[in-house]
C-alpha cells in the first residue's frame, strides 16, 4: 500500500504540506483534489521521492521513501506534472531508454513495450522526436513511461491534461482497467475525472486534508443532494411553477433559470421531495421537457470545503 504519516514540507516561511496522513490499498483509485497551491503536487513529489519531506514519513509497498528509495521507486510508476521528457529523442528511443532504466529485457521487455505502444496509440509517432509532438501525444508518452514496467503503484499528476475528449476517454478506460490490481493516486482539478475513475477522493486545502470519502458521499454533502430539476416547455408557466413548488413544505428553496426554462427545487434537510414535486407538476398541468433527481454537485462541495 501507500502510507503517509504526518507528512510535512516547509519552504522557509511557507508550509506547502502540513501533517498529511493517509493510506491507499490495492484496488483503490484515489483522487487527490485541491485548488492551485493547495499542496497536491508537492505531496505527489514527496511520494515519488523527488522532494524530501521536512518531517513525517511515507512508504510505497513497504519501502520507506527516504531509507529505501530504490525499493520505493522500483514499485512505482510516476507521471509528473507537465510530463517532462527528452525532447530530442524519438518516442521509440525514449521508451527503450526507460525500459533500460527499469531493467526490462528479453521477452518481457518486448511484451511491455508493445503493450504501452498499442494501448496508448503511439505507433504512428514512434519515429518522431518528442519535441515535435502535440501536447496530447507528449502526455501519452509520459503515461507510457509510467506504466512500461507494470508497477503495482501509479502516481499520476494531471494524467489527462491537454488531451481531447476522445483521448481522455481512452486514458480513463486504461486507468479503470489497471485499477483491478494496482494502487492508483491521481492528482487532478477536473472533477468529472473523479466521478469517472476514482473510488475515493481526498480534498486538500492550504496543505491539509479537509475531506476524505467516496465521490458519492462527498456529493451527498451538497445542498443539491436529492434536489429536483424541472425544465418546462412553456416559459410563461415558469413563474407560476416556481411559486407553486416553493410552497411545498419539504422544499427549502427554488432556483430559476429563465434562459432554459429550468427550476431546481432544493429540499429541506433530510427531506425527499421528488414524489411531491412530480405530483404537483401533474396536478398543475405543467408541460415538462425534463424532470430528474440530482445526486449532488461535487463542484459545489469542493468550493464550500476549500473556501
Amino acid at each position: 500500500m501507500i502510507k503517509t504519516e504526518h507528512l510535512t514540507k516547509r519552504y522557509e516561511s511557507l508550509t506547502a504540506v502540513d501533517d498529511v496522513s493517509f493510506e491507499v490499498g490495492p484496488g483503490e483509485v484515489l483522487g487527490f483534489l485541491g485548488p492551485n497551491g493547495a499542496g497536491k503536487t508537492t505531496t505527489m513529489r514527496m511520494l515519488a521521492g523527488f522532494v524530501t519531506p521536512t518531517s513525517g514519513k511515507a512508504s510505497i509497498c513497504g519501502h520507506d521513501i527516504e531509507t529505501d528509495p530504490l525499493g520505493a521507486k522500483a514499485s512505482l510508476g510516476y507521471l509528473p506534472e507537465g510530463a517532462p521528457t527528452y525532447g530530442e529523442m524519438t518516442v521509440r528511443r525514449f521508451l527503450e531508454f526507460i525500459a533500460d532504466l527499469r531493467h526490462l529485457d528479453g521477452d518481457r521487455r518486448k511484451t511491455r513495450l508493445n503493450h504501452v505502444i498499442d494501448r496508448l496509440q503511439l505507433g504512428k509517432v514512434l519515429e518522431q522526436s518528442i519535441e515535435t509532438l502535440s501536447k496530447g501525444f507528449r502526455r501519452r508518452v509520459g503515461l507510457a513511461q509510467a506504466i512500461v514496467h507494470d508497477p503495482p503503484v501509479l502516481i499520476l499528476d494531471e494524467p489527462t491534461d491537454g488531451l481531447d475528449p476522445n483521448q481522455k476517454h481512452e486514458v480513463r478506460t486504461l486507468i479503470n482497467d489497471m485499477a483491478r490490481d494496482k494502487i492508483i493516486v491521481i492528482s487532478t482539478h477536473i472533477l468529472e475525472e473523479v466521478d469517472a475513475v476514482c473510488s475515493r477522493a481526498i480534498i486538500i486545502a492550504r496543505g491539509q486534508i479537509v475531506a476524505d470519502d467516496t465521490p458519492a458521499k462527498l456529493a451527498g454533502r451538497s445542498r443539491y443532494h436529492n434536489a429536483v430539476s424541472l425544465q418546462l416547455e412553456q416559459l410563461d408557466q415558469l413563474t407560476a411553477a416556481r411559486t407553486a413548488v416553493a410552497a411545498l413544505p419539504s422544499v427549502a428553496e427554488v432556483e430559476m433559470s429563465e434562459r432554459d426554462g429550468r427550476l431546481t427545487a432544493l429540499p429541506r434537510a433530510g427531506a425527499t421531495i421528488l414524489p411531491a414535486v412530480s405530483e404537483l407538476a401533474v396536478r398543475q398541468g405543467f408541460k415538462l421537457k425534463e424532470l430528474h433527481l440530482e445526486s449532488g454537485r461535487l463542484d459545489e462541495v469542493f468550493r464550500t470545503i476549500t473556501n
